[in-house]
C-alpha cells in the first residue's frame, strides 16, 4: 500500500521532504481471493508509439549499432531500436525511459549526481515492466530478469522508485489515444 508522507525540515532554512513508502497490509487481498460474480477487466486504453514521441519531443533515428546484442539505444534526446527486435515495443519503452530519466545528460553535466551503470539499467528496464504490464504487451517475463541481473542483489532505492513511476506515467500518458482522437 503506498503511503506518501511528509517530514518537516529541521530548521526553517531546510524544505520539507515528501516521500512515499509502501506498507504491507495484512487485511488487503487480491481479487482472486474474493467470491462473486466475475467482474469485466476494464479495456486498455490505445497507446500510440508515434505520438508519444512527439509529446516526449524524443526523435527516433535509424539504428547503425554493429553489436549483435544491441536491440536499442539512446542518445540525447533520441532513440534507436533494432530492426531484428522482436519486441521492439519493451525496448521502447526502456529507451525512452534513458531519456525521461535524465541518464543520457549525464555525460553532459559535470555538477550533477552521476546514477551508476546497473541502477540506470535497473530503473529503466523498471519503467518498459510497468509500461508493458499496463497496456498488457507482452515482454514482462524478460523485463523482471533483466532487472534482477542489474541488481545483482540490491534493491531499488526510494528516490529511483518514485523516478520509475513518474517517467512510466509520463510514457503513457504521452502515448494515450482516446477513443475521440482515433483515427478509424
Amino acid at each position: 500500500m503506498p503511503l506518501t508522507s511528509k517530514r518537516k525540515g529541521e530548521d526553517e532554512n531546510e524544505k520539507d521532504a515528501i516521500f512515499v513508502r509502501f506498507l504491507y497490509k495484512a487485511n488487503w487481498f487480491v481479487l482472486s481471493q474474493t467470491e462473486g460474480e466475475p467482474i469485466e477487466i476494464p479495456t486498455i486504453p490505445d497507446w500510440d508509439r508515434s505520438k508519444a514521441l512527439g509529446t516526449l519531443a524524443i526523435s527516433e533515428v535509424p539504428f547503425e549499432h554493429m553489436e549483435g546484442n544491441c536491440m536499442g539505444y539512446a542518445r540525447k534526446r533520441e532513440i534507436a531500436i533494432s530492426p531484428l527486435n522482436q519486441m521492439p515495443h519493451k525496448t521502447t519503452f526502456h529507451e525512452l525511459a534513458h531519456v525521461l530519466l535524465g541518464h543520457t545528460s549525464e555525460s553532459e553535466m559535470s555538477d550533477t549526481e552521476y546514477t551508476p551503470k546497473n541502477l540506470r539499467e535497473a530503473e529503466a528496464e523498471s519503467v518498459a515492466l510497468i509500461c508493458c504490464e499496463s497496456l498488457g504487451l507482452p515482454g514482462a517475463e524478460f523485463c523482471r530478469g533483466y532487472i534482477q541481473n542489474w541488481l545483482s542483489g540490491d534493491v531499488i532505492p526510494e528516490k529511483s522508485a518514485q523516478k520509475i513511476f513518474h517517467v512510466a506515467d509520463q510514457i503513457l500518458k504521452a502515448g494515450y489515444v482516446s477513443d475521440a482522437s482515433a483515427t478509424h
